[in-house]
């Protein structure tokens, strides 16, 4: 690969100096920002001409791995179907179609809550009787160059069907509105909303967000059908430009829920569907610096809200509030606890069915489901919190669906090597304390593959702190402890977010080369508790940089890896990750694929005109206002660091309309490491011409894009062949 004939696209120096705090920065490639600009254009598609070049002997691989992903795939396919009032919703897939097709059949009451809550029987490829096609991701998607749902919703008649469409990737949706029982679109269009849609108990209304010029939701409104767009309601606007908005509908659907806040603390707003003139009511203010969500409920007959909340609690704790305690300070609220505050548990979230509370909890990184009875809740009578048993180490449980009146949640489960399975929980009840665990489906996994190859475990790397990292080990069982295999780690660490257990068909065509992989769950993510994500944010960031460097010596130093077979990877603010840990040690890696990288932070967060930026100053302090942020974060940002020493190959991966990390980061960061660095490795930038933060659109292109970014790594750590009796069977 280094021996390419090829040459890398020069790009122009043009000096732009950026001064703040009495600091001037020299930016030469500043211009490629104009994304309007014919001479940018031309630039990226040269830069994709080079990686062409380069990465054209990987052409092979990435072929044989997309194959092994499409021969893994069952592609005519269907999801588990879905009850929502009288209706069963599902989606199927069918092999040579990119999209999803999204479907319903009439439910039938038998008068057994629990059968009545079974799923048909759907097979794959074969339509029942009384299938209605709700919407044809290929049809619609036909003759456009990118295609993403932003949001659905039906009326509670089942009569009417909204859908949001992206056309570009830039996460901007136009809204549609169908007639289900006619097939005709209604003559409401609304264009430029964000994700989210719903619409009123009544279904005279329509429920959408609207984001600022920065990408920022700020708006809610109300379109009222067969009314002008013009005249459409903002029922709540947010002008803090570092908050964000969003809405649901509350369980019972009898509340509009307005959420409205930042990384450290929120507002909720609640808008009565039976007093909707009265307007939209405030939990607890802002002002009091509490995160938190409010569910409101009936119990036993009486308004409630539900509070999962940090007030006095780093981990949150769950409790139920008159809504009358509301109108005292916060001080002399009187609050009545349901889940108290643990260190080691973090709660995550809570709603509620009819009867019962379920709550979302982190313990030692996995996240659980319980539920409690409504019955004496938040009394001394309280009941027993009920766990469903699963029997792995490492796995991902959560409700993906719960209906008010259900005797059941939808469960969804997944471990590194059990793929997807979906589950429906039956409640407990007197006669059946425990609850009942029903599997409902397990995605099917083709060409002879086995969970009995893999391995998964549970180390522990040590920070230099002496802080433990947990670490997931995924190899596959026949890979020697003999330090000659390569290894690949991955890692995230921000904004809370943790990287859970989940299957990938992708990634085991690595592994059956012999990667062995390591996924850092290091500081600032959430796997354990609300102080690792703390302690890996603002004036602590660069602990998150740290401990991916100690993950990747642990695998250097376990005997699982070869020192010198080493890669990493990380996409978004783990591209700025994989950014950063390229300059603090770019001698632990032979290559780094940083995806969708935010690798130019520190500009990006100086100009509150771009999109969120305003957003990222609770992630990482504002530099704006605060110079020693601004030194803090121009110490440790990817693009500023820049110094002459070999870097590994390297490969930055993005999008042209990529509206959350602009294409302009990586452009400028790959042409300012191809003109400092002082090794031969070839640093090359791919760009998705027609695609958004995600990538480009349709699962068949998605798989290309994943074996690309697989296969650069595998050819660069020698690993492309399949190790003996590996591989699609």
């Amino acid at each position: 690969m280094s021996q390419s004939p090829a040459q890398p696209p020069v790009a122009k120096r043009v000096p732009t100096s950026r001064e703040h705090h009495g600091d001037v920065f020299v930016d030469n490639y500043e211009w490629l920002r104009e994304k309007e600009s014919a001479e940018v254009v031309e630039h990226l598609k040269a830069e994709n001409a080079y990686q062409e070049a380069v990465t054209a002997h990987q052409e092979p691989l990435r072929e044989a791995m997309f194959q092994e992903i499409k021969g893994r795939t069952q592609e005519t396919d269907l999801s588990v179907p879905n009850r929502k009032d009288g209706w069963w919703y599902y989606s199927r897939s069918v092999e040579g179609k990119e999209y999803s097709i999204q479907c319903r059949v009439r439910a039938v009451d038998s008068g057994d809550p629990v059968a009545d809550w079974t799923p048909p029987v759907v097979e794959a490829g074969v339509a029942i009787p009384g299938e209605e096609v709700l919407l044809d991701g290929n049809v619609e998607a036909e003759g456009q160059p990118f295609f993403s749902v932003g949001g659905a919703a039906v009326t509670i008649d089942g009569n009417l069907y909204a859908y949001a469409v992206d056309n570009s990737g830039e996460e901007r949706f136009t809204m549609r509105i169908k007639d289900l029982r006619t097939g005709g679109l209604l003559p409401d269009v609304i264009e430029d909303i964000f994700y989210g849609v719903a619409f009123s108990p009544d279904g005279t209304r329509i429920f959408y967000t609207v984001v600022d010029d920065s990408w920022r939701p700020y708006q809610v409104k109300s379109h009222v059908l067969g009314t002008p767009v013009t005249e459409d309601e903002v029922l709540y606007q947010e002008d803090d430009v570092a908050m964000w908005l969003g809405f649901e509908l509350s369980a019972d659907r009898r509340h509009l829920v307005v959420g409205i806040g930042c990384s450290e603390f929120s507002e909720t707003r609640l808008l009565r569907f039976d007093d909707y003139r009265g307007g939209l009511s405030t939990v607890i203010s802002r002002d009091e610096h509490v995160l938190y969500e409010a569910e409101p409920f009936l119990l036993d007959g009486r308004e409630t809200l539900l509070i999962t909340h940090n007030k006095d609690a780093v981990n949150s704790m769950v409790s139920l509030v008159d809504p009358a305690e509301l109108a005292k300070p916060l001080a002399e609220q009187h609050w009545r606890t349901v889940v108290e505050h643990s260190d080691a548990v973090r709660v995550n979230g809570a709603g509620v069915t009819s009867t019962h509370l379920l709550l979302s909890v982190r313990e030692d990184t996995i996240e659980r489901v319980q539920v409690l009875p409504l019955a004496g809740l938040g009394t001394p009578e309280q009941g027993a919190a009920v766990e469903p048993a699963f029997d792995e180490e490492l796995y991902t449980a959560g409700v993906s669906g719960s209906d008010y009146e259900a005797p059941v949640i939808r469960m969804g489960y997944t471990s590194y090597f059990t793929p997807s399975r979906v589950y429906d929980f039956v409640l407990p009840t007197a006669e059946q304390p425990a609850g009942e665990l029903l599997l409902r489906k397990e995605s099917p996994v083709l060409g002879g593959y086995s969970a009995a190859d893999y391995v998964a475990t549970r180390e522990w790397a040590v920070a230099a702190d002496g802080t433990r990292v947990p670490l997931s080990v995924l190899r596959h069982a026949s890979v020697p402890q003999d330090s000659t295999a390569a290894g690949l780690v991955y890692g995230y660490g921000s904004y809370e977010v943790s990287m859970d257990p989940g299957f990938g068909v992708a990634r085991l065509s690595l592994l059956d080369r012999g990667i062995v992989m390591v996924i850092a769950h290091i500081r600032g993510g959430g796997e354990l508790g609300r102080k690792w994500y703390e302690d890996g944010k603002k004036l602590s960031k660069m602990n998150t940089f740290t401990d991916f460097v100690a993950a990747t010596d642990w695998l250097a130093q376990s005997g699982w890896a070869a020192p010198g077979r080493i890669a990493a990877m990380g996409g978004s603010a783990g591209g700025l990750l994989m950014g950063a840990i390229a300059n603090l040690a770019p001698e632990k890696y032979a290559a780094v694929v940083a995806q969708v990288p935010f690798v130019d932070a520190l500009n990006t967060i100086l100009d509150p005109e771009l999109p969120l930026s305003a957003l990222e100053w609770e992630e990482w302090g504002n530099p704006i206002t605060d110079p020693e942020v601004y030194k803090y974060m121009k110490a440790y940002t990817p693009y500023e660091n820049i110094r002459a020493v070999d870097y590994p190959r390297i490969a930055a991966v993005t999008s042209f309309n990529d509206t959350r990390v602009l294409y302009v980061e990586p452009a400028k960061w790959v042409q300012e490491l191809r003109s400092v660095t002082t090794g031969p490795e070839p640093i090359v930038m791919k760009i998705e011409m027609d695609g958004g933060h995600g990538g480009a659109s349709g699962r068949y292109v998605q798989w290309r894009e994943r074996a690309w970014d697989y296969a650069f790594v595998a050819d660069a750590l020698g690993a492309v062949e399949l190790l003996p009796g590996a591989g699609l069977k």
